[in-house]
Parts: C-alpha cells; sequence; structure tokens
C-alpha cells in the first residue's frame, strides 16, 4: 500500500529537522502543522510500518531503537535499583 506524503514528510523531518528550524517543535508546526504529541503518535505508528522501514531505513531503524529503550526502561530497574544495598 505505500506510506502517504505526510507520513513522508514526517519521516523526512526526522531525519533533517535541525536544518529547518532553531527547535525540533518549531520545524513540526512549520512542516506539519500539527503538535509535537501528534507528530510522535505518527512516528511511533511509522516505526512498526514495513513500507515505512523501506521508505528509509535508517530513520525507522532508529526510531525502534528508541522506543526499544524507553520501553525496557519502564520494565527493567536503573542501576541504582540493581545495586541497592540490603
Amino acid at each position: 500500500m505505500g506510506i502517504s506524503e505526510r507520513d513522508r514528510l514526517m519521516l523526512d523531518l526526522e531525519r533533517e529537522w535541525w536544518q529547518r528550524a532553531p527547535t525540533k517543535e518549531q520545524a513540526i508546526r512549520e512542516t506539519l502543522g500539527c503538535s509535537p504529541a501528534t507528530y510522535y503518535a505518527g512516528l511511533r505508528r511509522l516505526a512498526g510500518s514495513a513500507d515505512a522501514f523501506a521508505y528509509d531505513q535508517l530513520v525507522v531503524a532508529r526510531l525502534r531503537r528508541r522506543l526499544d529503550r524507553q520501553r525496557r526502561s519502564r520494565f527493567e530497574p536503573g542501576p541504582a535499583a540493581r545495586h541497592r544495598p540490603r
């Protein structure tokens, strides 16, 4: 089925936002006209998409790694919890 033009814009923005505006939030609003929350929800959706991966493997792989780290940090204790004296 492929990805939409808006999805392509989101992936392109994730790759190059720092070249477009002083802040990422500003780049999101100027390029896509949406809130950062909407943008990040879209990126989470695209991270699981084979079509998005085919479009931009590096960005989607980076998104998947970031989401995996966030998921693990919620469920695994941090270094302080593992080394706490008894």
